[in-house]
């Protein structure tokens, strides 16, 4: 008798391994807790076991802890065979830093997306010591707090460098379409947007597992930014065309296996709220802007709380990209204060669908 799988959000696991240790989620897969420095306090790896070797899917920073941390999991559940392949679902520091450590320990090759290597690469590189102009400019535009602004304008910046090891010249390319092998399973890839682009998810052929990275988190929404290297890009547009297109695929059985927070099943319910929370805050955007206002004031209708300390950055972040996804669909225009501030404002009734022009 075959009995239908609940469509609610489930935790199977409702303790994680702890920082640096892991557990078997699945035949042939291990969950792996790597610790980070800062209030979302870890990231998941996750290694697959095939008859030649491991697969180790994203890595963490590269920092003292992590190197140890995987240390210990190197001279541990993976010390019988070699680690052969590394994977990375996306360029952002918490997936990527560690992989170059990782690469030249284990000799392991190095497999992403074409877009995820190069950011990853040239962001290494690309240390700066203050921010660059265009920084300064795209954070005085978001209208900034004039005080962070100020202490920003004199502080070194975050550098990829930092956290991230410089990966080696060469890799594999994953694209849309592909079909691999590990854990014993033939995976799917499937390329996500709007958190990084070119982000690869793999989904199992053979049973019920899918990886996600960050595109498909259980219990937080990944962060849609748009940043001065893209300063008119619609992450919040190509996040919608992904969900959709990925929810496609969703089945209430599905166990994903996340780049934070627990593994769940009740995919297709996740995949509706994904999109629908993205909507809600755009909706709270208009209701909000009828008169003009920076993006930096709009904190309260987006997040529905106040924004703090660490968090600022990225909530500002995330805030130009929907604003300025309104904007491209017709819905706001924006005008250049005196001051290089962009001031949004609700058009009204006014007919959109068309990507606009600047009205300053």
């Amino acid at each position: 008798m075959n009995v239908a799988a609940p469509r609610g959000i489930r935790y199977p696991v409702e303790n994680p391994p702890a920082a640096g240790d892991y557990v078997q989620i699945a035949q042939g897969v291990l969950w792996i807790r790597l610790s980070l420095p800062m209030a979302l306090d870890h990231v998941n790896a996750y290694a697959l076991e095939d008859d030649d070797g491991w697969t180790i899917v994203d890595t963490g920073l590269d920092t003292k802890r992590t190197r140890a941390q995987w240390q210990g999991i190197l001279d541990g559940p993976l010390a019988q065979k070699p680690v052969t392949r590394l994977i990375l679902t996306h360029y952002h520091p918490d997936h990527v830093g560690c992989a170059a450590w990782l690469a030249a320990r284990t000799g392991a090759a190095i497999w992403t997306t074409r877009t995820s290597y190069l950011y990853a690469r040239m962001l290494t590189l690309d240390e700066q010591p203050l921010p660059t102009p265009e920084q300064v400019a795209f954070w005085t535009s978001a209208g900034m707090d004039p005080e962070i602004l100020a202490a920003r304008k004199t502080e070194r910046p975050f550098n990829f460098a930092d956290v991230v090891g410089l990966l080696p010249i060469g890799y594999e390319r994953l694209q849309q379409g592909d079909v691999i092998e590990m854990g014993g399973r033939r995976w799917d890839v499937h390329i996500g947007h709007g958190h990084a682009p070119e982000h690869a998810t793999f989904w199992s052929r053979d049973d019920h597992l899918v990886i996600a990275g960050d595109q498909i988190i259980s219990s937080i929404s990944p962060n849609i930014g748009l940043y001065p290297t893209e300063p008119n890009a619609d992450p919040v547009a190509e996040w919608d065309e992904s969900c959709h297109r990925l929810a496609a695929l969703a089945k209430p059985e599905h166990l994903v296996l996340s780049g934070h927070k627990l593994p769940f099943t009740g995919l297709p319910l996740r995949m509706r709220q994904l999109i629908e929370n993205h909507e809600n805050a755009l909706k709270r955007l208009l209701d909000f802007l009828q008169t003009p206002k920076p993006a930096g004031a709009c904190f309260i209708p987006m997040f529905k709380r106040e924004i703090r300390g660490g968090e600022y950055g990225l909530a500002l972040s995330e805030t130009m990209a929907h604003v300025n996804h309104l904007w491209l669909s017709g819905r706001l225009t924006r005008t250049l204060s005196e001051d290089g501030v962009w001031l949004w404002q609700a058009r009204g009734e006014e007919p959109y669908g068309q990507r606009n022009q600047d009205n300053g």
